[in-house]
């Protein structure tokens, strides 16, 4: 079987194909993943033996410009031509294609997959794009949800518009120039009407969403054997564990100003400080030896050593840091990242600090409530219940529905 993995994003969302991939192959199948062209994806996926095929710009130049509204649909644009280039030669002859990333980026997939007579399965790391009664979607840039409009479900037409605005003369142009007839709602197209849902359920229990038969694989995790850097070693075992302080892909602009309130507030507790350098460059504010700096590291073995990790609530990091038993504070920045921070405060493994700038003291009062003997408690007990096997499940099913 020859699989083909397709995705844009972040490391959130190249790692768990990561994952899958690994599962993959210890089924035996042959894979391919294609992505964003930043050279750290490519290391990643290396160092599993996968091939990497690149397309389109740097996730993490894109991410960092933070570009206005307005550029959206010819960003999106940028990413769609790439994916008819690259990815129809990528998986051409090959037997099925697995689409996830951001709403363009699967939409040029499922295309592809659609124009190579290929079966495709769309796949979300996280179920708010997936049309439910019980929640509103999430708004685009430049598309805010209308503030009198309470209906769920006609704030989900207004979203099928907005994403249609957004992306569909783009989609609809290159599905022409391959030959295939336009699509009517580019959301639809996406989702289909069987998508997966690679989450925990214990983490994110699906809502009612009469529409689609979903598929809850559990999160895709790919295993991570490497030590820890002999410095970041050594810190951990000179004193009591530390707090871990990092943003993963989030550029927090105010980066300074970020890393001078974390460091402040957690020594106020008494702790050490970990931080993790991220996409936005966070560095230490002094030379005191109770602080470290680090890069990318094996966070499934460090967070098992730390005291609470305070992040951004990517799906990856709340997930691993909850598979860890470690106690969370959440300062969440866009998209899904409220929403994985109001879980963590809902099962009680943490904090969900109130919007994306922390101060001195807002940060302080959620790591009072992320260090509480309970929280760490509670940590522990919903470790015990996060599901491992999600790649290899999801691996299985692939297989078996295709082959």
């Amino acid at each position: 079987m020859r699989v083909v993995l397709s995705t844009y994003g972040s490391r959130g969302d190249i790692q768990p194909m990561a994952g899958l991939a690994a599962s993959l192959r210890e089924l035996g199948a042959e894979v391919r993943v294609c992505g964003p062209s930043d050279e750290e994806f490519g290391k990643l996926l290396a160092g599993i033996g996968v091939e990497m095929v690149p397309y389109g710009p740097s996730a993490r130049a894109l991410t960092k410009a933070a570009p206005p509204a307005s550029t959206v649909p010819e960003r999106a644009a940028q990413v769609i031509a790439s994916q008819f280039e690259v990815i129809t030669a990528a998986a051409e002859g090959w037997d099925v294609l697995v689409a996830t990333g951001m709403i363009p980026a699967a939409a040029g997939a499922r295309s592809v997959a659609e124009r190579l007579g290929i079966p495709s399965v769309s796949v979300t790391f996280q179920q708010l794009t997936l049309p439910s009664p019980q929640r509103p979607p999430l708004a685009y840039p430049g598309h805010p949800l209308p503030p009198d409009v309470t209906d769920n479900r006609a704030l989900w037409d207004l979203d099928a518009e907005a994403i249609d605005a957004l992306f569909g003369e783009a989609l609809n142009t290159h599905r022409a120039a391959a030959g295939l007839p336009p699509v009517d709602g580019v959301r639809d197209h996406v989702v289909g009407d069987r998508p997966w849902l690679a989450t925990d359920p214990v983490l994110d229990p699906p809502t009612e969403m009469p529409d689609f038969d979903v598929v809850q694989t559990g999160a895709w995790f790919l295993p991570d054997e490497r030590p820890l850097p002999d410095e970041l070693s050594a810190f951990l075992d000179a004193g009591e564990p530390p707090v871990y302080v990092g943003f993963g892909s989030m550029p927090m602009h105010a980066s300074r100003d970020v890393a001078r309130v974390a460091v402040d507030a957690v020594r106020a507790q008494g702790r050490r400080v970990l931080v993790g350098r991220g996409w936005a460059d966070l560095a230490l504010i002094d030379e005191r030896d109770d602080c470290l700096a680090v890069g990318e590291v094996n966070h499934q073995a460090l967070f098992g050593r730390v005291a609470a990790v305070v992040h951004h609530g990517g799906a990856g990091t709340t997930t691993t840091a909850a598979r860890c038993g470690a106690p969370q504070v959440v300062v969440p920045q866009l998209a899904d990242q409220p929403y994985w921070a109001g879980r963590v405060a809902a099962l009680g493994i943490g904090a969900a600090h109130d919007g994306p700038v922390p101060t001195y003291a807002s940060l302080s009062a959620a790591l009072e409530v992320a260090l509480a003997p309970e929280t760490g408690e509670r940590a522990g007990e919903v470790a015990a219940t996060v599901r491992t096997d999600g790649s290899a499940v999801a691996a299985k099913l692939l297989l078996d529905g295709v082959g």
